[in-house]
């Protein structure tokens, strides 16, 4: 089938009144300086909607319109044209047997891209459809996954390394960087099958009758299951030498870091093994470098919170900590902080583990405590440095705590992370690792404690229906929430977001500022008091309250909110108990 328009794209628009003579040559003049379509040109130029001039186009060609998110398609299907070509013409098969097949294109109209797709598919009748751009691009990322080359691979090693005696290291020491090795080219398929669904993670766990590659997308994680067990080893040793880490040393846990670039992403993997019962276990966290680093109004602080931190981090000293789990986000936010106080006129050094971005300017130390170069140590010899701000990776230790307490009260700026459920367990936390109360009220300015919490879908998001035990729970949160729970949504599951209903995550946030009361109930060692006049500080909104913000929004689900309330009450900052010890140390 080779549809062709009676006449240009253009006129037909001018013809059916959805464009004016004047913004049809306008857009002609745009499209010989940039050199794309007529009808990407208009819709960047704001002409019309790509939905107005799709639904156009199907009803000028005769095709149908389709709404990718809302079918299945096969990965076997998809795969009948070679992705290369898929992506260069924008066409993907999303139907097909032994007759026909059917084709998603963003520009039917386009006969040379039509022949060249026909090609792949003979002796197949090709039957047209118009898809959204950014819909194919999608589906690309979705649907041509790495698994069959991952399959194909392994199982070529497999026959390598058919016995049950150990590998022999000089076959893959020799030629490392070869593409022709079989173990390089199944690493490669993972690490290009990680960037293309956006994984912050890759597991490699060796079982009795598998071997798993779990990949955490939007803070899930996805398996993909080989059946060639003994492979694992293999890649294991491979992963080890780009590492540099001691490749005959299985009995102990070991970390380190290597820079890949997949698909014209710089990758900075840190790696690290595990002995497990069948092998060992091998978890790698990927840290895209190529994307550079966030700006503070990109990481989704809201603007109330990002004005009256900005106010906190501007004063020439004091403590500010970052709060949350592992995967929270953290480190972004204390990035996106460096980068904004990144001026020629203050000295800044950060004490990290790992280094994880580079930062021209900023002194940078990692930390090594193979050969004693702690947090402590490195953190005491940086306040002789003459720095203005100190970034801490993380407050580990009672003795990084002291050094880090004592440096903010001396004219220094700390950024420092730890590992809190909320805001208010955190200025308690400190107390408990042995820093005096006295000092922890006089060196924390602020608190801010952040999680991500999973967008539900946009292209199957729903009204959802709330049982009433859990509507029970959010109206105690909020008393205002409609009886009937109306008013939330949910993912009904589709192709985009891998039938999870979720895509995407957003952070939440809050921000404790210590005022005068709070300072006095820690003062006392009063944790209750504490607790109590933090919460009902007028500037302080819980975790639990932004995020019930969001599903109100239909940006998240209820049980997402539900899942971060639950998590946060599991540890109460009334119940911390106090080591005393450190005050009467200190007098």
């Amino acid at each position: 089938m080779r549809p062709r328009l009676k006449m240009r794209l253009g006129d037909l628009l001018v013809q059916e009144n959805i464009i004016s003579e004047q913004q049809l040559q306008q857009a002609l003049s745009e499209q010989r300086i940039n050199g794309r379509k007529l009808g990407v040109t208009l819709v960047d130029l704001g002409f019309l909607s790509e939905h107005e001039l799709l639904e156009f186009l199907a009803k000028q060609l005769s095709i149908p319109f389709i709404d990718l998110a809302e079918r299945k398609i096969a990965a076997d299907v998809a795969n009948l044209v070679p992705e290369v070509q898929a992506r260069r013409h924008r066409a993907l098969v999303i139907e097909a047997d032994a007759k026909e097949a059917l084709v998603a294109m963003s520009d039917p109209a386009d006969l040379a891209a039509v022949d060249a797709i026909s090609q792949f598919l003979q002796p197949r009748d090709v039957k047209l459809a118009v898809a959204p751009d950014q819909q194919l691009l999608d589906a690309f990322d979705n649907l041509y996954r790495r698994t069959k080359d991952i399959a194909q691979f392994a199982s070529q090693l497999q026959t390598e390394y058919q016995q049950d005696e150990a590998v022999d290291l000089s076959s893959l020491t020799l030629e490392d960087d070869s593409d022709d090795a079989t173990v390089a080219k199944l690493l490669q398929s993972i690490f290009a099958d990680a960037v293309q669904v956006r994984a912050s993670d890759i597991h490699l766990e060796p079982d009795d009758q598998a071997l798993r590659i779990r990949m955490r997308v939007d803070g899930s994680l996805q398996e993909n299951i080989l059946q060639q067990t003994n492979i694992a080893s293999a890649l294991v040793l491979r992963l080890k030498l780009m590492a540099g880490l001691d490749i005959s040393e299985k009995r102990l846990p070991q970390d380190g870091r290597f820079h890949i670039k997949v698909r014209d992403h710089a990758i900075d993997v840190r790696i690290s093994t595990m002995p497990v019962q069948y092998g060992e276990s091998c978890v790698m966290r990927l840290l895209d470098q190529s994307a550079g680093l966030l700006q503070l109004e990109q990481t989704g602080l809201p603007k109330p919170i990002l004005q009256r931190l900005r106010v906190l981090f501007n004063k020439p000293y004091g403590m500010i900590i970052v709060t949350g789990p592992t995967g929270s986000g953290k480190t972004t936010t204390l990035y996106g902080v460096l980068n904004e106080l990144n001026r020629s006129e203050k000295k800044i050094i950060t004490v990290e583990d790992p280094v994880e971005y580079r930062l021209p300017r900023i002194s940078q130390v990692q930390v090594n405590s193979k050969i004693g170069l702690t947090f402590s140590r490195v953190l005491r010899t940086t306040l002789r440095q003459d720095p203005d701000i100190i970034m801490v990776g993380e407050m580990r230790d009672s003795e990084t705590v002291e050094i880090g307490l004592r440096g903010a009260i001396t004219g220094h700026l700390v950024l420092t992370t730890l590992h809190t459920n909320d805001s208010i367990t955190s200025a308690l936390r400190l107390i408990d690792m042995g820093a005096a109360p006295y000092l922890v009220g006089a060196a924390v300015k602020g608190v801010l404690a952040q999680r991500l919490i999973r967008r539900v879908c946009e292209n199957c998001k729903e009204k959802a229906t709330i049982e009433a035990a859990d509507l029970a729970l959010l109206r105690r949160m909020r008393a205002n929430i409609p009886a009937d729970g109306s008013g939330f949504v949910k993912g009904r599951g589709c192709r985009n977001c891998n039938e999870t209903g979720y895509r995407g995550r957003v952070g939440v946030f809050e921000l404790l500022e210590l005022d005068e009361p709070m300072i006095n109930a820690l003062r006392d060692a009063n944790m209750r008091e504490f607790a109590t006049v933090a919460k009902q500080s007028p500037h302080f909104r819980p975790l639990a309250q932004s995020a019930l913000d969001y599903a109100l929004q239909g940006i998240t689900t209820a049980d997402e909110v539900l899942f971060l309330a639950e998590t946060i009450e599991e540890e109460d900052p009334t119940d911390v108990e106090l080591d005393m010890s450190s005050e009467a140390e200190h007098g």
